[in-house]
């Protein structure tokens, strides 16, 4: 089996099977909203953090199979991480997603994530596969979510 084969399963697993799908709309999370008007995806992050590691990450949204599966990835990624660790992920992923190197450490820490590698050679796609982490990431720079 190709590299890009599985990538492909990846991605149509989480588009069928989205993990963390649905809001608790509580005000222990931090709730971002994001459109992209260009293809019409629209998510929908919660995130909640308790000293400093994300304990949940949430997401609902509709769009392309890119843009959702994406979002189900991240969640799952980012869950159990401190905001310092999430942060970096975030940024390797973008980095991945512009067609830059990363180092195999970085690789190892995008886990699933890194199935969107190939949305580099599709730069219309590339607001699609960044949508909802660029959610969470906005999210985590807003400050801590405990009260």
């Amino acid at each position: 089996m190709k590299l890009e084969d599985l990538y492909r399963q990846v991605i149509m697993d989480h588009y069928k099977n989205p993990r963390n799908k649905g809001l608790v709309k509580d005000d222990s999370y931090k709730e971002i909203h994001l459109h992209n008007p260009s293809c019409g995806d629209d998510i929908t992050i919660e995130v909640k953090v308790e000293n400093d590691v994300i304990t949940d990450v949430l997401q609902d949204g509709t769009g392309c199979s890119i843009c959702c599966s994406s979002a189900s990835v991240m969640s799952e990624t980012l869950k159990g991480k401190t905001i310092e660790e999430a942060k970096k992920i975030i940024e390797d992923f973008f980095e991945m997603i512009q067609g830059n190197n990363i180092t195999e450490d970085e690789e190892e820490a995008l886990g699933e994530a890194l199935a969107y590698k190939g949305v580099s050679q599709f730069p219309a796609r590339i607001k699609c596969a960044t949508l909802a982490w660029k959610a969470c990431e906005k999210a985590l720079e807003d400050g801590d979510t405990d009260e």
